[in-house]
Formats: C-alpha cells, sequence, structure tokens
C-alpha cells in the first residue's frame, strides 16, 4: 500500500509533468496566435466558445473568463448547437472551437452551418492536420508531448495547457483593451471584489452629527470629550466656515499626558497638526487605505474642494468594508 511521501510523489509528478506541458505551449506560440487575438479583439459581434466533453468545461471557463475581462464571450454546447442552438451565432462573431484530436464529430457536424454564416472561426486543437484545423481561418495549435495520466488516457495535462492558452488570450486582450479595475468591478458588483473596488470613501465616512470636529479656540477638556464620544480616535479641528485647519488624535493626547502635568488654559489649536492627511469623498475606499498605509496613519478626514471638513473615515471603516 502506498504511504504518504509515494502520494506527494505522485502529486510532484502531476504537476511537474504540466508545468512542462505549459513551457511547451508558450514555446509553440506563433502568428496564428497574434492573428486569434486581433480577431478577437476587433470582434464586432460576440465571441462563442465550443466544445465536447473536457474541452467543453474548459471552454465554458474560458467564456466566462473573457466575459469578466472586457471581451463578450459565452459557451454553446456543440450538440446542442445541431438542435437549435446555432440561432445564438450571428453574422459578425468569432467562434473559438476546441477539441483536442480535431475530430469531434459534434463540432464537425455544425462547421458547414458555420461556415455559411459570416463569422470566423479559430480552432485550438493538438493536431495541425485535423478536420477542424483544415476548416479553420485560424488554427491554433496547443500539443503537449505527455498526459500527467501515468495511463495516457485521461485528459490532464492537455486540458490544463488549453486552458492557460485561453487565460493568454483573455489576458492579451485585456491588456489591449486597457482594461481597468473599474471595468471589472462593473462586471462583479455583486461580488467582494465589485464592492471593494465600487465602494467610496462616501460610501463609509462618519458625517454630520457621527462627524468628530470642534472649532478654533475649542478648551482642549471639551475637545477630549467630543473626540471620546464619537469612537474614532480622532478629532478635527475647522474654522467658523468649517474649514479644516487640523487634526487631533488619540495617540496625541497619550503623548501629551507624557509631556505635562498641567493642561490649564489649553486649547485644541495649540497641539492639533495643522496639515492633516485628507482625501476626497469621491475617491475609492481602496485609495484612502493607500493613503493611510503610506503616510502610517489609522485615520482621514475628508474635505471638499474648498477644504471644509465632510466627512471622517479611520482603519477600522476599511475593515468593516472588508477593503482591508
Amino acid at each position: 500500500m502506498a504511504g504518504n511521501g509515494q502520494y506527494l510523489d505522485w502529486a510532484r509528478e502531476v504537476l511537474h509533468t504540466e508545468a512542462e506541458g505549459l513551457r511547451e505551449i508558450a514555446a509553440e506560440l506563433d502568428e496564428n496566435f497574434v492573428l486569434a487575438a486581433d480577431a478577437l479583439l476587433h470582434c464586432t459581434g460576440r465571441v462563442v466558445i465550443t466544445g465536447m466533453g473536457k474541452s467543453g468545461h474548459i471552454g465554458r471557463k474560458i467564456a466566462a473568463t473573457m466575459a469578466s475581462t472586457g471581451t463578450p464571450a459565452f459557451f454553446v454546447h456543440p450538440a446542442e448547437a445541431a438542435h437549435g442552438d446555432l440561432g445564438m451565432i450571428v453574422d459578425n462573431d468569432v467562434v473559438v472551437a476546441i477539441s483536442n484530436s480535431g475530430e469531434s464529430d459534434e463540432i464537425a457536424a455544425i462547421i458547414p452551418a458555420l461556415k455559411r454564416k459570416n463569422i470566423t472561426l479559430i480552432c485550438i486543437t493538438a493536431r495541425p492536420d485535423s478536420t477542424m484545423a483544415s476548416h479553420a481561418d485560424i488554427h491554433i495549435t496547443a500539443s503537449v508531448s505527455k498526459e500527467a495520466c501515468p495511463l495516457g488516457l485521461a485528459p490532464t495535462t492537455s486540458t490544463t495547457a488549453v486552458m492557460a492558452l485561453g487565460d493568454a488570450l483573455a489576458v492579451v486582450l485585456l491588456r489591449a483593451r486597457a482594461f481597468t479595475p473599474d471595468d471589472f468591478a462593473l462586471s462583479h458588483p455583486a461580488g467582494s471584489l465589485g464592492k471593494r473596488l465600487l465602494l467610496r470613501v462616501a460610501d463609509i465616512m462618519h458625517k454630520d452629527d457621527a462627524l468628530p470636529a470642534v472649532r478654533l479656540g475649542t478648551p482642549l477638556k471639551e475637545a477630549i470629550v467630543s473626540m471620546s464620544e464619537k469612537g474614532l480616535g480622532m478629532l478635527a479641528v475647522t474654522d467658523e466656515q468649517g474649514r479644516l485647519k487640523g487634526v487631533f488624535t488619540d495617540g496625541d493626547l497619550r503623548r501629551l499626558f507624557q509631556q505635562r502635568d498641567r493642561f490649564d488654559g489649553l486649547t485644541v489649536d495649540e497641539i492639533m497638526h495643522p496639515s492633516p492627511k485628507t482625501i476626497p469623498a469621491e475617491r475609492l475606499a481602496t485609495e484612502a487605505l493607500k493613503v493611510m498605509q503610506a503616510n502610517h496613519v489609522n485615520g482621514l478626514l475628508v474635505t471638499d474642494a474648498d477644504g471644509v471638513l465632510t466627512g471622517a473615515l479611520n482603519m477600522h471603516d476599511l475593515l468593516m468594508a472588508r477593503i482591508v
């Protein structure tokens, strides 16, 4: 009976074999990949991925990756396409058909109908002399020398290689489109990533009665009480027009107690920092995190274009919003 050490040896052998397969695919990339990427980039319709069996599973993943990174794409099952779903494919679409052997009967059955449409057919197979390759407008060879399956039967290295090839196409298109994190978030509004990317400072900042702020000239004792009540660990100091003039933090308070024995007559003006770090309300919450980390502070004050205080937030707010 195999021991734990044997399991690890077998697992590493699989991973090494598949890694070698990826290196082989990378070395095989040629002008056909460029033509395929260019056809996908300039597609005025949709990208349609199709494949049977394991190739179909890989195709669904490739379509999902493309769709979420700026390339409108969806999967069509080739057998279902032969029974009506071919109507989903229209002129100006680009069809990407996947088959390791290049001899999929289900795909071969729909190729004549596809060729009657004004579409571009890209085939990804391991055999440039296959039936699918011969009918393709663009053929990408995805062949590996060895499957990770010791029997050489189960698609393993070959499916990994095609999935990686699909990722390569998707990322090339993403970069060619100058796709941004904001673009990505628009395709993922319900996910935690989308929320992180779309959430703005205004969405999570403390404002109005929850805003820790006092006017210039406020006695220190009164300022400390106000800061404690709001619970943000900082206090904004403004002029009569609401323009931000300084900030006082609980860290400043601790240092003050270490440096002085008497506090009679002190106002917040005398101990505040006159140039606090600020951020506009319309900026992304992720940007607020970067500002805090870069300046080694746990809170930020929010101001408008005229310097008027509008809000405040701290690291705890970002943590609760799952930004950290």
